[in-house]
C-alpha cells in the first residue's frame, strides 16, 4: 500500500462490501504520513470524505469541501480556521472553490464509500489530479473511478490466519475467555465460509454471545438471518449481512443483475464462455455485463489453473445472496439452470475422446477445473428425472473417473441413472447386436438399439464401479445379473471393445469362466484391428498382455502383445495407456524372474501417470515395483516405499493396499520381524473386506500360514491352509493366480516337515513333490517359494533319507490336485 502511495497519485481500494476498505485506507495514510517522507509527507492535512451519505452526485464536491472545513472529519494536519473559509464564500461552484482552495497546497484526500456517485467521483478526482499538483487522492470504491492514472489495488479477503485472529479478537470482546483454539475446525470453516470479509466475521463473532463456533458454521446456509447483529454506530447498510449486500445490489442496472443472479448457478466458477452460455439474453452483451461486475467487485476475476483464460466466481455470500434473487425472478431459475446442464452435458460429451491421445492431459485438466459444475448440472439433471441427459453424461466421464479412480463418483452416478431407466439385463434379456455408436458420439435424444445399449452400459458401471471392499459382488441379484449379461453380450462385437460395453469383461472374470475370457480378450483384439479401432486395440493388447503375464500355459506371448500396445499408445500420445502397456510389460518380466528390467518398466509407466496426474494409478504401480525391487533383493529400497504408501494412502477402496500391505508384511517376515508382519496382516483384514477380490483372501491366507511357520505355529498355519484351500481352486482365483493351490501344498510341506509340528515328514516330501507337478508352466517362484521348497526339502530328507525322500516326492508328483490337497 505504501508503494502504491508511493508511486501514484490516485490508489483507488477495491473490493466487495465489508471487506475493511475504509478502515485499511485510513490506517495506511496514517502509516505512510508517519513514515517520513522525503517531500514532507503532506504538511496540509490527511482528511476523510465519508461519501456514504450523499446521494446526490451533485453534492460530492460539498461533501469534499465540509470534510475540509469540519474537526472531527480531520486526521490530520492545517487549521480548522483556515479551511472552514472555504465554505463562506457565497455563489461560487463547489468544485471550483475546492480546487481553488486544493491548488497550492499538499495534502491527502480520502474519498470513502465512492461506488454510488462514482461518476461525480471520476470528476472530482481527475479535477483535483490535473489542477492541484500537490494533491494525492486515496479512494475506496466497489468498481474503479476509471481516470486516467489510477492506481487499482483489490483488497483481497483476509487470508486464513489474519480471518482467524480478527475471529479471536472480536470474540472475545463478545464474550470474555473466548478462544478460536476452542473449536478450531469450526473457528476456520466460519472464516472460510464468509469468504474472509472483515465485517462478516465481526457479525459472526457478535453472535458467539448466544452460539458455540459450531452452531455458528452448521447455521452459515442461512447466513443472512444469522448475521444480523451488527454495531448500531455504523451506517445501517453495515448492520447486517444482507444489508451490506443490498447496498451493492441497489446500484446495479438490469442486466448487470441479471447476469449476476445468473451466476449463482455456477458451482466452482466458470469461463467467459460458460457465462455467455448460461447468463446470455438478447438485451445485452454478457462479457461487457461480466466486466462491470468485476468493476464493481461482486465478481471475481483471476486466471485458470492452467493459464488458458481467466475464470469468474462469486464470494460464497454473494452467491447465496443472487441465488435467492434467481429463486424469486419467475422463470428465469428454471431456463437458466436449462442452460447450464445443456452447456456442462456438451462440455463433458464433447472432451471424453480428447480423453484418449493427443491432448488427454489438458482435456483431463478440464474435467477437473469443471468438475464441481459438471457434478452439479448431473445433480440437477438427476433431480429433474431427465433421464437421457444424465445417461449422456455418466457415459461422458465414466472414462475420466476410471482414469482417476474415482469408483465412488462412478457407482453414485451410475445408481443415480439406473433408477431413471430400465435394465435392459432384466428378464427376458434381448441378446445384442452389432452397434458401431456410442451414446456420446451424439447429445440426446436417442432411440433404437443405441439407447437400449447406453443403458446396458450403464448397469456395466454399475458392476465395474461396486464397492470391492465390501460382499456385495457374491449376492444372488449380482449373480443372476451376470448371467444374463453373458446371455446378452456375446465375444466379437464391436461396442465390446469400447468403454463401457467393454466392462463386460468384469462380468466375464466373476463368472469365473477361463475359456470364456480367453476367446473374449483374443477376439476383442481381432475385431479391434479389423475395425480400425487404434485406442481400443491398444487398450485391448494391454489387457491380454496383463492376463497372459498370470496365465503362460494359454501360449501367447505377453510381453509381444505389451510392445504392441505400448507402441498404439505412444504413437497416440496417451500417457494413461503408455503407463498400463509398461505396467503390462514389466508384469510380464516380473513374472519371468527379470526383476531389474521390470523395476525400469515400473519406473517409466510411473513418470506417465504421474504427468497424467492419476494419483491412484501412480500409487498402484509403486506398489507392484516394490514388489519387483524385493525380489530383486532391493528389500530396503521396497520397504521404505511400501511403508510410505501404507501410512499415507487412503485406505477405503484403493486396489494397491491389499497388495501394499501384504508385500510388506513378507519383507518384514523375510527378515524376522514378525509381531510388525502380523500388524499389517491385521490392519488389512480390518479394513479391508475382499469382496470381488476374494483372490486377495486366498494371498492373505497364505501369507498368514507362512507367518505361523516363522514362529512355529505349525498346527495353526496348518488350519489356515486346510480353510482356504477350498477358495485357492476357485475359477476366479485360479484365473488370476493360478500358482496358488500349489503354493498351498509347499507351505504346508513346511508345517509338517518341521521339528515341533506334526512331523509327518513322509506326506512333507509328497507335498513337494506335489507342488512341483501342479505349478503352471512357465511359473518362476519367488524368493519366498524357493527358500520354503529348499527348507521342506531339507527337513524331509533329514527326517527320511534320501532314498525314502526321493520316493515320497515322485509319489507326490503323481497326485491330483484333490488328492495332495487331502494331505493338507
Amino acid at each position: 500500500m505504501g508503494a502504491d502511495l508511493a508511486r501514484a497519485r490516485l490508489v483507488t481500494l477495491l473490493g466487495p462490501g465489508g471487506a475493511g476498505k475504509t478502515r485499511l485506507s485510513q490506517e495506511s495514510a496514517e502509516a505512510h504520513a508517519g513514515t517520513g517522507r522525503p517531500d514532507g509527507a503532506w504538511p496540509d492535512g490527511v482528511w476523510l470524505v465519508e461519501l456514504a451519505p450523499v446521494d446526490d452526485p451533485e453534492d460530492v464536491a460539498e461533501a469534499a469541501l465540509a470534510a475540509l472545513g469540519a474537526r472531527e472529519t480531520k486526521l490530520r494536519g492545517a487549521s480548522v480556521e483556515e479551511m472552514r473559509a472555504l465554505t463562506d464564500r457565497v455563489g461560487d461552484d463547489a468544485l471550483d472553490r475546492l480546487v481553488e482552495h486544493c491548488a497550492r497546497r499538499r495534502l491527502l484526500l480520502l474519498l470513502d464509500n465512492c461506488e454510488h456517485v462514482i461518476g461525480a467521483a471520476a470528476v472530482l478526482a481527475e479535477r483535483l489530479l490535473t489542477h492541484c499538483p500537490g494533491v494525492q487522492i486515496l479512494a475506496t470504491s466497489r468498481e474503479p473511478l476509471g481516470v486516467p492514472g489510477e492506481s487499482l489495488r483489490p483488497v483481497e479477503p483476509l487470508p486464513d490466519p489474519v480471518a482467524l485472529r480478527l475471529l479471536n479478537d472480536r470474540g472475545a470482546a463478545a464474550r470474555p475467555g473466548f478462544s478460536v483454539d476452542e473449536d478450531p475446525d469450526a473457528a476456520v470453516e466460519i472464516c472460510r465460509r464468509l469468504d474472509g470479509l472483515p465485517l462478516a466475521i465481526e457479525l459472526a463473532a457478535a453472535r458467539l454471545r448466544l452460539l458455540t463456533p459450531r452452531q455458528i458454521a452448521d447455521r452459515l446456509d442461512d447466513r443472512f438471518r444469522l448475521l444480523t447483529s451488527g454495531a448500531r454506530t455504523v451506517l445501517p447498510r453495515q448492520q447486517t449481512l444482507r444489508a451490506v449486500v443490498d447496498w451493492s445490489w441497489d446500484l446495479l442496472d438490469e442486466p448487470e443483475r441479471a447476469v449476476l443472479r445468473r451466476l449463482s448457478v455456477f458451482a466452482g466458477g466458470c469461463d467467459l464462455t460458460a457465462a455467455e452460455a448460461v447468463c446470455a439474453d438478447p438485451s445485452y452483451d454478457t462479457a461487457d455485463v461480466l466486466g462491470s461486475l468485476v468493476d464493481k467487485s461482486l465478481v471475481v476475476a483471476a486466471p485458470g489453473p492452467d493459464g488458458s483464460g481467466m475464470r469468474y466466481r462469486l464470494l460464497e455470500t454473494v452467491a447465496e445472496y443472487a441465488a435467492e434473487r434467481l429463486a424469486g425472478a419467475g422463470d428465469d431459475r428454471a431456463a437458466t439452470e436449462r442452460r447450464h446442464l445443456v452447456h456442462y452435458r456438451e462440455l463433458a460429451r464433447t472432451t471424453e475422446p480428447r480423453l484418449r491421445g493427443h491432448g488427454q492431459r489438458a482435456a483431463a485438466g478440464l474435467v477437473a477445473t469443471e468438475y464441481e459444475n459438471l457434478r452439479t448440472a448431473l445433480r440437477r439433471a438427476v433431480a429433474a428425472r431427465a433421464a437421457e441427459e444424465v445417461l449422456c453424461m455418466v457415459h461422458s466421464l465414466v472414462w475420466y473417473w476410471h482414469m482417476h479412480d474415482l469408483r465412488a463418483e462412478s457407482r453414485h452416478w451410475s445408481e443415480a441413472a439406473a433408477a431413471l431407466g430400465p435394465d435392459p439385463f432384466a428378464a427376458p434379456a434381448v441378446p445384442a447386436g452389432p452397434v458401431y455408436e456410442r451414446i456420446v458420439d451424439a447429445p440426446p435424444p436417442y432411440g433404437g438399439e443405441l439407447l437400449t445399449e447406453g443403458w446396458r452400459g450403464i448397469q456395466m458401471i454399475r458392476l465395474a464401479s461396486r464397492d470391492q471392499a465390501d460382499g456385495s459382488w457374491d449376492t444372488p441379484e449380482v449373480r443372476t445379473q451376470v448371467e444374463r449379461m453373458l446371455d446378452v453380450y456375446r465375444p466379437g462385437l464391436p461396442q465390446t471393445c469400447r468403454t463401457p460395453a467393454g466392462l463386460w469383461v468384469y462380468a466375464v472374470m466373476i463368472a469365473g469362466d477361463a475359456d470364456l475370457l480367453r476367446r473374449v480378450v483374443d477376439e476383442t483384439v481381432d475385431v479391434a484391428r479389423e475395425l480400425g479401432y487404434d485406442w481400443e486395440l491398444a487398450s485391448a493388447l494391454q489387457i491380454r498382455a496383463n492376463i497372459l503375464a498370470n496365465r503362460a500355459d494359454w501360449g501367447g506371448d505377453a510381453a509381444r502383445d505389451a510392445d504392441q500396445s505400448l507402441a498404439l499408445f505412444r504413437a497416440l500420445g496417451d500417457d494413461w495407456g503408455c503407463a498400463e502397456a509398461l505396467s503390462a510389460r514389466a508384469e510380464s518380466l516380473d513374472k519371468r524372474g527379470l526383476y531389474a528390467a521390470a523395476t525400469r518398466d515400473f519406473r517409466a509407466a510411473i513418470e506417465h501417470a504421474e504427468r497424467l496426474g492419476a494419483k491412484a494409478q501412480v500409487t498402484v504401480l509403486r506398489v507392484r515395483m516394490a514388489g519387483a525391487l524385493a525380489e530383486a533383493g532391493r528389500s530396503e529400497a521396497a520397504e521404505e516405499i511400501l511403508t510410505e504408501i501404507t501410512a499415507t494412502v487412503r485406505m477405503s477402496g484403493n486396489d494397491a493396499m491389499p497388495a501394499a500391505r501384504m508385500f510388506l508384511a513378507t519383507i518384514l517376515g523375510r527378515t524376522g520381524r514378525i509381531p510388525e508382519a502380523r500388524v499389517q496382516i491385521q490392519t488389512l483384514r480390518e479394513d479391508f473386506s475382499f469382496g470381488a477380490y476374494a483372490v486377495f483372501e486366498v494371498f492373505l491366507l497364505a501369507t498368514i500360514a507362512w507367518l505361523d511357520n516363522q514362529e512355529g505355529e505349525f498346527e495353526d498355519a496348518l488350519g489356515v491352509l486346510r480353510g482356504g484351500a477350498p477358495a485357492a481352486r476357485d475359477p476366479l482365483a485360479l484365473m488370476v493366480a493360478p500358482q496358488l493351490p500349489a503354493v498351498y501344498l509347499l507351505t504346508a510341506s513346511v508345517s509338517l516337515a518341521s521339528p515341533g509340528g506334526p512331523e509327518r515328514p513322509y506326506d512333507a516330501a509328497r507335498l513337494v513333490g506335489a507342488y512341483r507337478c501342479h505349478l503352471p508352466p512357465g511359473h518362476v517362484p519367488v524368493t519366498t517359494e524357493r527358500a520354503e521348497a529348499a527348507l521342506a526339502e531339507k527337513l524331509a530328507r533329514a527326517a527320511l533319507g534320501d532314498a525314502a525322500y526321493e520316493a515320497a516326492y515322485a509319489e507326490g508328483g503323481g497326485l491330483t490336485l484333490e488328492e495332495a490337497t487331502a494331505l493338507i
